[in-house]
């Protein structure tokens, strides 16, 4: 059975059972009915997978991968704010007339900036220092820039990712102020791994783990219910993930190049409402 099923049905179980209930409080999250969206949350869950032994994507209910590797590419290969150059809808509700969603994700990262030995933006210094400087401590990414907050239309929530080599082993660690356990912890996990693969392949390196650390991990109260359901599903094994052994080019690879075999997984029952 897929280790990241594990870890999620522990997480989840940790959350309903020893978890902060913010009902009665005053929250800023609310359903498309108006009502306040309120959650039992944890403190501090870190979390680790080894992308060596296995992909970390849930058998217990299907996670739309393609969608997912496409979201990380807008954001970390276009270094997009724009829906328009996104092929799922996901975003829409935070997008204005044009398609912008602010200074926020990918904007942020297609920033240049000067460092002593060049100028380039977030990805592309990573990139350099993977192949360049790879022992270095300061391989790494922030989106989360307080002085764009005001123009952004989402505060980032997955806002640093830190990569980390020892000898030809290429770690990670994912930071996020906030996650809804239900629509996008496996979401943001498959996805990074995804990207993490990536960034590995590009510097002639082999992935080894990525470490995931959310600050608020929370259930909404109108989710319990299908987070009960979704952990009493059947568990498969994890598929088999494969990068087109073509791709040694970080921006020559698009999701089809991202591979899952033998992709098992329980369907939904119901459309998941999502808290805005």
């Amino acid at each position: 059975m897929s280790i990241a099923d594990n870890i999620f049905v522990e997480n989840c179980k940790a959350i309903l059972s020893r978890g902060f209930s913010d009902e009665g409080q005053s929250v800023r999250p609310h359903w498309e009915d108006g009502t306040p969206a309120h959650t039992k949350k944890l403190f501090g869950i870190v979390n680790r997978y080894n992308l060596r032994e296995e992909f970390p994507i849930l058998t217990l209910r299907k996670t739309a991968f393609k969608s997912a590797v496409d979201e990380i590419l807008w954001i970390y290969q276009k270094k997009s704010n724009n829906v328009n150059d996104l092929n799922s809808h996901i975003w829409d509700q935070w997008a204005d007339e044009t398609g912008s969603i602010g200074k926020a994700y990918g904007y942020q990262l297609g920033i240049k900036h000067k460092y002593s030995d060049g100028e380039f933006d977030q990805v592309d210094r990573m990139l350099f220092d993977l192949k360049n400087n790879p022992a270095s401590r300061r391989i790494m990414t922030n989106l989360y820039v307080h002085s764009d907050l005001h123009e952004m239309n989402l505060y980032p929530c997955a806002y640093s990712l830190t990569l980390n080599v020892s000898g030809k082993t290429l770690n990670a660690i994912l930071h996020q102020r906030s996650q809804d356990m239900l629509v996008a912890n496996n979401w943001n996990v498959a996805q990074y791994a995804a990207l993490v693969h990536l960034f590995a392949r590009s510097a002639n390196l082999e992935v080894g783990e990525l470490v995931h650390v959310i600050a608020d991990a929370h259930i909404y109260d109108r989710h319990i219910p299908l987070v009960e359901e979704i952990m009493a599903n059947p568990r498969y094994d994890a598929p088999t993930f494969t990068l087109n052994p073509e791709i040694t080019d970080f921006y020559a690879a698009t999701p089809s190049d991202f591979v899952l075999t033998n992709y098992c997984a329980s369907a939904l029952s119901t459309k998941i409402p999502v808290a805005i």
